[in-house]
């Protein structure tokens, strides 16, 4: 009898290597998705920074950036909305992959943009893939990871958002220009989408997580499905969080400049105050949510940005606005994360990933039309825009209450 030791050899190292990326998968497809999610809030706010190079060499009109945000932020809600099915289709993987590598070619594409009408294509590609990744990655990291790797998750979101225009402006200022800016950003997005093509069959061997959390003391949760009232409140819930959010921070400048008369170097300092506070929040709020719960975490937050809000409209001088601005980002911080990371809790399993879809739309249509509606309260009357922040998030605090009625947590024995 003759051993074919190579064959051998070759079988061991191939069981080895399985075994090795099934247990260590959770934790390098963790890595993977932080990435995704710092790529992902790259081209956020870079866009609003190299349009005063844009607009001239391309010989467009400065208005014109509103209408392309609009265009863009509506695309990645349609993609959002559409993801779910997608998505159970086609698994996170696939569609995180080509989500990639359409947002990575559409940044790419804008670098060497000759005309107006390309920046419109584009926002196609970059639309439909950032909210599929979006929505992917979120429904996810809800139902296979802890709440505290979701708070990381939209951190890394933070990360991205503040390294983006930082990049485009060392460009700017170089002789690459905006242009070298955009093609290095759709780089990244490309490789990333090489990682992500490697990783392809990690996202098979991470177990569910959301199984465990529905039992207590042996009784199981009620759910609600994506149709209920529960769904659209979860939709409602996410237009006015990303809503408020997105309006407060676009504002803040203007607010302080015009309406307080601040120097803009403070303005931007409590600008940044505010965003800081949302990203460094979700990184401490990733330290306690598993001991405190979601919902816990959820309405203490809550309750924070309101006593903040209240701050922001009732503040005179630069103390008190930044006191007012830190506490609204801190109090945000773990309310977006903590709602998505939920949803496992809140609906059955078939229509998680519908309901996470929707979500991820809905804070687009808030992101584009809450801003909007503060563009008018700015036009006619600039010092009620915090009175607005404080109704937004008035109403958001009601709104998740009555979504956790309707969702109600299992009771011990």
């Amino acid at each position: 009898m003759v051993f074919d030791f190579s064959s051998l050899q070759v079988r061991y190292c191939t069981l080895e290597l399985l075994s090795m990326s099934t247990k260590r998968g959770p934790a390098y497809l963790l890595v993977v998705i932080y990435l995704g999610f710092i790529s992902l809030g790259l081209p956020d706010g870079s866009f609003g920074l190299a349009w005063p190079a844009i607009y001239p060499e391309l010989g467009l009109p400065i208005g014109l950036a509103g209408t392309i945000i609009c265009l863009g932020t509506l695309l990645s809600g349609s993609s959002g909305f559409m993801s779910g099915r997608v998505i159970s289709r086609f698994g996170t993987g696939r569609v995180v992959l080509i989500s990639c590598v359409l947002t990575g070619g559409g940044l790419m594409v804008i670098g060497l943009a000759q005309a107006g009408y390309v920046l419109f294509l584009c926002c196609i590609p970059l639309g439909i893939g950032a909210g599929a990744v979006d929505s992917g990655l979120n429904s996810y990291v809800a139902r296979h990871y802890s709440g505290r790797h979701m708070n990381w998750l939209h951190a890394c979101w933070g990360i991205g958002a503040t390294a983006g225009p930082l990049l485009v402006g060392y460009f700017i200022g170089s002789a690459g220009g905006w242009r070298a800016g955009y093609v290095t950003l759709g780089g990244i997005q490309l490789g990333l989408a090489i990682l992500f093509f490697m990783s392809l069959r990690l996202w098979s061997l991470v177990p569910e997580k959301a199984a465990a959390n529905d039992e207590v003391a042996g009784v199981l949760a009620p759910k609600a499905g994506a149709n209920s009232i529960a769904g659209w409140l979860s939709m409602l819930a996410f237009v006015l969080y990303v809503g408020v959010e997105t309006m407060t921070g676009l504002w803040i400048g203007s607010i302080l400049i015009v309406g307080q008369g601040f120097s803009p170097s403070l303005a931007s300092l409590c600008t940044a105050a505010y965003f800081g506070a949302i990203t460094g929040g979700r990184i401490l709020a990733g330290f306690v949510v598993d001991s405190v719960g979601n919902r816990r975490l959820i309405s203490a937050g809550m309750l924070m940005a309101l006593v903040g809000a209240l701050l922001f409209a009732l503040a005179q001088g630069p103390v008190m606005v930044m006191a007012a601005l830190l506490l609204i980002g801190l109090g945000f911080a773990p309310v977006y994360p903590g709602l998505m990371h939920e949803v496992p809790r809140r609906f059955v399993a078939e229509d998680v990933s519908i309901v996470i879809g929707r979500q991820t739309g809905a804070s687009y249509i808030g992101a584009a039309a809450m801003p909007l509606l503060g563009g008018w309260f700015a036009q006619y009357a600039m010092q009620t825009l915090p009175y607005l922040t404080l109704m937004g998030a008035a109403l958001l605090f009601a709104c998740v209450k009555a979504l956790d009625a309707r969702t109600p947590l299992p009771k011990r024995q």
